[in-house]
């Protein structure tokens, strides 16, 4: 038992697969982003070599720094995704959940985001700051939406709280589906940081924001969060929306749907302009929430009603 767990935790679907599968992930967005840009890309393993380089330099701690904190901050996310990822592999595969445990995906969920906020309070560098008081606008934005799209979906299941009670039948075949589908899509763009909700780091404004003082490791480690969350934020979409995965050929529609749902992101990225903080707020409370408020409608009705494609 205790070898299966360490298995588990180190192995599959923990940590070296829960990273490799991170590297291919962010390889691809490189990839794609430079295809867009009529550009070549870079190899395949460079995000691991991007990784290593930076394990394998100093870490440079300010003077005006809260230490302790900012030396524990960069675990978070790591922490926070690495379960994230065990919870969602064994709820597809071999289908092994626990009640409520899609509640404790969206709390774990929120864990690299809240390091972002930390690690740059932590700094005492005003542009980190400022990187942090954007990121915190931001969740705030986007944590609404989301739980709304979700909840939807917990009613199109049946009012399940069981992870793989959603990789029976696709939710996304309905119309309040579809739409909650969509609204979550808008809010995992911004998880993850990319275009056009990237206001936090905008490197062109406040150089990087909140990870302005991050040097060595410690960057590394906020990186290797970022990798981890091209696995876990897609494959979160793809379980509770589109039908999940499982064996053989289940397996390679699986994988083929969360390259969907990650292809669609890098295009996201690339085809439009970055957002203000106040814009991405409204963006957030006055399109995304309403459209995840009118999907969760639409699925109380279609329940109630017992007209299932609603």
């Amino acid at each position: 038992m205790v070898g299966g767990l360490v298995f588990d935790f180190f192995v599959f679907p923990g940590l070296l697969f829960t990273l490799s599968a991170g590297v291919i992930a962010s390889w691809l967005v490189r990839k794609v982003s430079a295809l867009v840009q009529w550009r070549v890309g870079p190899p395949l393993l460079q995000p691991a070599y991007d990784i290593a380089k930076l394990f394998g330099k100093e870490n440079i701690i300010p003077e005006e720094s809260l230490e302790w904190s900012y030396l524990l901050v960069p675990l978070m996310g790591p922490a926070g995704l690495l379960l994230s990822s065990i919870i969602l592999v064994k709820a597809n595969y071999p289908g092994t959940s626990f009640v409520g445990d899609i509640i404790v995906l969206l709390y774990l969920l929120v864990l690299p985001g809240l390091a972002v906020v930390l690690g740059g309070m932590s700094s005492g560098n005003p542009l980190s700051s400022l990187g942090s008081n954007r990121e915190l606008k931001l969740i705030i934005a986007y944590e609404l939406p989301l739980l709304l799209a979700v909840t939807a979906a917990i009613v199109n299941a049946g009012g399940g709280l069981r992870l793989a009670g959603f990789t029976s039948e696709p939710v996304v075949a309905s119309i309040s589906g579809a739409f909650g589908f969509i609204a979550a899509l808008l809010c995992i763009q911004a998880e993850l940081g990319f275009i056009p909700f990237d206001s936090p780091e905008a490197e062109t404004e406040i150089m990087g924001g909140p990870l302005i003082e991050y040097s060595g490791p410690l960057l590394g480690l906020f990186k290797i969060s970022h990798l981890m969350a091209l696995l876990v934020l897609p494959l979160f979409l793809v379980t509770v929306f589109l039908g999940g995965f499982s064996t053989g050929w289940g397996a390679l529609w699986g994988a083929l749907k969360y390259v969907l749902v990650l292809v669609g992101i890098i295009l996201i990225k690339n085809t439009n302009p970055r957002l203000r903080s106040d814009q991405a707020l409204k963006f957030f409370w006055y399109g995304a929430a309403p459209l995840a408020l009118l999907a969760l409608v639409l699925a109380v009705v279609g329940n109630l009603a017992g007209i299932g494609w609603l």
